[in-house]
């Protein structure tokens, strides 16, 4: 596979928003400050906080900036999958997700991106050896932390941060997947993603991160979310069993 040059490929982050007004303008600063080559893409579901209103302004002043307004608010994957199509029908080389919280350190991005050239993709991974958590509450590392073991036991993935969401794709990667197919909405996403890419015998790179909680700002985290990805993680496993499927495992 040929390998991009994260210092010479075009890189677009894409950037889902709703109801980050309060952060929005932070987190651009500092990832223009930490990748200044590297292009963004907000993709804001109608927020009522006037998110939206605020990317536009910040797009006026910066033409790496750009803004996609969807009309609501329909679930973090539709909105991966709305910015990977722009992506790569642009002719981008690397792409990132990346929350809008503050939570995914934009001064991690060097790395990840560097990584990048030898995985089909990069987790930024809270779990492996070097990866910590920052000011985040117990509850919700024991709900993280016990959704990756239940995802490493249901789809039997050495995967050790399978629904961490700041990650690296190669758009050949993700040519190779079916993105008009994934009904993932919600933080499953991530998980989704994970499979998929380690079913189709690419590979994976965990490289660690500082995961901070948010400063600003209310979690989009809630019972529907842990549901659907409770369910799906099941069902997929059980279908795994049944058609003696194996995802192989991640590099570290």
């Amino acid at each position: 596979m040929s390998e991009p040059d994260a210092a010479t490929s075009r890189v677009l982050i894409v950037m889902p928003t709703y109801n980050e007004r309060q952060n929005l303008e932070i987190i651009v600063g500092r990832i223009r400050e930490a990748v200044p080559a590297a292009d963004l893409l907000v993709v804001d579901d109608n927020s009522p906080d006037g998110t939206g209103d605020l990317a536009d302004k910040l797009a006026e002043k910066d033409t790496s900036v750009q803004v996609m307004h969807r009309t609501e608010k329909a679930g973090l994957g539709r909105a991966y999958v709305a910015g990977f199509t722009w992506a790569l029908e642009r002719g981008y080389d690397l792409i990132v997700e990346m929350d809008a919280d503050g939570s995914h350190r934009p001064e991690d991005l060097p790395k990840l991106l560097a990584t990048a050239g030898s995985a089909d993709a990069v987790i930024g991974s809270r779990y492996v050896p070097g990866g910590t958590v920052v000011n985040w509450p117990k509850s919700r590392e024991f709900l993280s932390k016990g959704a990756n073991i239940y995802n490493r036991i249901m789809l039997g993935v050495r995967v050790r941060d399978a629904t961490g969401g700041f990650r690296v794709y190669r758009a050949e990667t993700l040519r190779k997947i079916d993105l008009r197919g994934i009904q993932s909405a919600g933080y499953c996403f991530q998980i989704d993603m994970t499979l998929r890419v380690l079913q189709r015998g690419m590979t994976i790179t965990e490289v660690p991160i500082t995961f901070v909680e948010r400063e600003r700002g209310a979690s989009k985290m809630s019972n529907t979310v842990i549901i659907e990805a409770f369910t799906r993680v099941a069902r997929w496993g059980i279908s795994n069993w049944l058609h003696g499927h194996t995802a192989a495992s991640a590099r570290r």
